[in-house]
This record gives C-alpha cells, structure tokens and sequence, in this order.
C-alpha cells in the first residue's frame, strides 16, 4: 500500500491557529504549568530526504522474517491461510474502513448490513440461532462466554479443558476475579479431553468450555463433552477453528449453547498476532446475555428491507448492574474481511478448504521422520515428539529457511520435546517434503 503525503505548511498552521483563536503555538498550550512541559527538544536523529527515508524503513522491514522468505509450518492459533484478492479492496473502502459506529441508521444501511450478513454467516457456519457483531478477538470472547453463563445459571464455577489454547485459558483466568468466577481446569489423557472428567469437575457449575479442534491439533470426542456439560445442568461451550466448519459438525448439532473462536484463519491475514476478530454466537435464550451489538433486519415505513442495532447491551446503553460488556467498539471491519471470505469461499470451497488442510497434515505425518506426540485423530496440525528439546530443533531449522512449527513445551510441562505443525492450503506437498528433509538432518 502506497503511503499518502499530507502537505502542511505554515500558512495551514496559520489559519489552524487562527480558527482555534490562538496566535501562536506556545499560546495554544499556555494553560498547562510550566513545570510538566517537555522543555527541551526532541533526542531524535535529524530529518532524512525521502529517498533516504524510504531506504531507510525498507531495510528495517527486511529485518522481519515472513511466510514469503521463510518456510513455516507454525500455527498455535494464527494460521498462514489464503486471503483471497478481493478482501482488502473492499475492506479499504471508505465506507467500512473509515465508518463509526452506526448509531444512525439511516445514515449506516451499508456498515449495519455487512453486520448482519456476518452474523448470518456465523450463525449458519457453528449452528447456532444468534451472533454479535464480532469480539475483539477469540480470547475476550471466552471471557464473555463464562460471563454469560454466570448470569444464566447463577453459578460461579467456570471447567476449562486443559487442551484449550493456552491464551484462551490466561485470559479467562484474568477475567475470573473480577466476574467472581472459580476456574477449574480438567487435564487431558493422551492429547485429548475425558468426558468422564469433565463431568465430575461440571458439577455446580455455570459453564465447560472446550475446543475442537484441540491446541495439540487432536479431535476431540466433542459431543461427550457437550453432553457432560449438559447432564450437570453447566452450558456447553465449544471454541472452535471455522476453518474446519466445512469437515467437522458444527457445535449447535452436538448441543452446544455456544460457539466461540478466533476468526483470523477466515479473511485475515497473521499481522504479527493481531488484531484480529473473535465471534460467539449463541442460543436464541441467551442473545439478551451476548455482549456487544446484534444488528437485527426490519422493514422501513415505505416496507423495504432495512437494519438497525437491535440490541446494544454495554454500559453506555443500559443500566451498569445489567451490562453485559464495557466494550465501546468491536472488530467489524476485521469481521468483514472473515464475511467477504466466507461468501468468496462459499460451502464447497469451505469444504475443500478443509479437506486440504486434513490432506497435508495427513501427508505430513506420514513424512516427517518424527514419531507423532498423540495417537488421535487430528486436523490440519500434528504434534512429533523430537529428539532434543523442540526450541533447540526450531533454532537450528530455522538456519535452513524453514520454520517447522511451535515448541509446546513453552505451554505444557513435560512436553518440552513436542513440536506442533501447522498445515495450512498455502503449504504443498513439496513443502511437507522440504520440512521432512530439514527435520531428519536437524533431528539425526
């Protein structure tokens, strides 16, 4: 993207000045003591022409490794997915990539029904019978998640499976004391999650939250633990890959009362980790319980298909003790960007989306001269045991170009020799292969 000049000269200062009533710079900030002013210049190297400076970023910028220059296999929950051509001018338009929040809406048709048509999209993705407009990523949404449950249940016990992504778990945690919530987590059994184990931990509590796929890259047995949940009268919360909505069932078939997740592998690309978007949908019994906004279809006086905000349950817009959320904004045009991929990809290529993330990783393990870490089956990540402390292997691939994957060892105690590759439809069958080459020589 072609960066824009702003021209500024000292006629705009003057009339900027002018227009605010001032006659100077230092007048303009005459009512702030002296003693808190910064009373000296900047330490700041001296200003650089153009070219320079271009020279200058670009080579800063070549200090960072990419999926471009640098093979990865490495997932952990930001996934090297395609973004399809037609995301980002769309998202770049200036009626989404600069649009408030559509307080109006007969000023916000536009913004309020790319809303819509993602809440749709999620809802018909996880079946279930309600979305919000996004969360702010598919961390935050857990926390959500255990707040809603608490209110519905009026319980404060919180079961967490052990193979959630670690950072869903840290942040529920964190969320906890201030929800007056006790967390609870269950550990898994060979890379997976015992329904059993679950169910005596659910007892009095307000909600089990597990993922499917899981952090290891394992299946679990999801609807046993749906039902564990169930029978101990807890909600059943499922955080899933949408990428793998397209081959696996979706959480409202295995009775879940939630579906949550991050939405990154869907329309955005890795960004260093963020920002991304997370999305909770729901039963309809719970959607006065969702935080965030819902944007709902209507007609207007003429009887034409309109939309407004259906429902705003944060601070701003209700009373506090009934909020559901502080949150002031939500990640719509990140949202969009998983919309416009959704209905690019439509429900054949999301199937053969997934099918070829389950090829690879099915490829990979026969290849890689690695024995795997679990015996269960798995989507498009495999966990190897290596020789040697997996850092130790990921260093030394790295000095051939490729980047094999994540060391779950810096997550999980014991598993310091487990290595977690990610396989996404970016990589190929040639690629599997160059990583099997570089793993035998670094792992021989």
């Amino acid at each position: 993207m072609t960066a824009g000049y702003l021209s500024l000269t000292d006629r705009d200062r003057e009339e900027m000045l002018a227009a605010i009533g001032v006659s100077s710079i230092d007048d303009l900030f005459a009512q702030i003591p002296e003693g808190v002013r910064f009373d000296r210049e900047l330490d700041v190297p001296a200003a650089l022409p153009e070219l320079a400076l271009l020279r200058y970023f670009e080579a800063l910028a070549a200090k960072n490794a990419h999926t471009s220059v640098e093979l990865s296999f490495l997932g952990a929950g930001i996934y090297d997915h395609h973004v399809p051509a037609i995301v980002d001018p769309i998202l770049r338009r200036g009626e989404f990539l600069t649009a408030y929040t559509p307080y109006q809406p007969e000023m916000s048709q536009g913004v309020l029904q790319a809303i819509f048509e993602y809440q749709t999209a999620i809802c018909e993705l996880t079946g279930m019978d309600v979305s919000n407009a996004s969360g702010y990523d598919g961390f935050t949404v857990a926390a959500d998640a255990c707040f809603i449950a608490k209110h519905v249940t009026g319980r404060s016990r919180v079961v967490l499976a052990e193979t959630l992504n670690p950072q869903v778990r840290e942040v529920v945690k964190t969320y906890a004391p201030g929800f007056g919530l006790d967390v609870v987590e269950v550990g898994h059994e060979g890379g997976v999650t015992d329904p059993e184990r679950v169910a005596a931990a659910a007892e009095d509590a307000a909600v089990v939250i597990f993922p499917q796929p899981n952090f290891f890259g394992c299946l679990e047995d999801a609807p046993g633990l749906a039902r564990a949940a169930k029978e101990a009268g807890a909600l059943a919360v499922a955080h899933v890959d949408p990428t793998s909505l397209g081959v696996l069932e979706a959480p409202g078939a295995y009775g879940c009362d939630m579906a949550i997740g991050e939405g990154q592998g869907l329309g955005n690309a890795m960004s260093y980790g963020g920002p991304h978007y997370g999305f909770l949908a729901a039963r309809m019994d719970y959607v006065r319980r969702l935080p965030g906004r819902i944007v709902g279809q209507t007609t207007d006086i003429d009887g034409d298909r309109g939309f407004v905000l259906t429902l705003q349950t944060r601070e701003q817009h209700i009373r506090r003790e009934k909020a559901t959320s502080n949150m002031t904004t939500n990640q719509t045009l990140l949202a969009l960007g998983g919309l416009i991929t959704l209905a690019w990809l439509g429900p054949q290529g999301l199937r053969e989306l997934g099918e070829t993330c389950m090829g690879l990783a099915a490829y990979a393990r026969e290849r890689v001269p690695l024995e795997p870490a679990f015996e269960q089956p798995f989507f498009k990540e495999v966990a190897f045991r290596t020789p040697r402390p997996a850092r130790e292997v990921i260093a030394a691939a790295r000095e051939r170009g490729v980047h094999p994957g994540y060391a779950v060892g810096r997550d999980y105690e014991g598993l310091d020799d487990v290595l977690l590759v990610a396989l996404t439809e970016k990589r190929t069958p040639a690629d599997v292969d160059r990583l099997a080459e570089v793993l035998a020589e670094v792992c021989g």
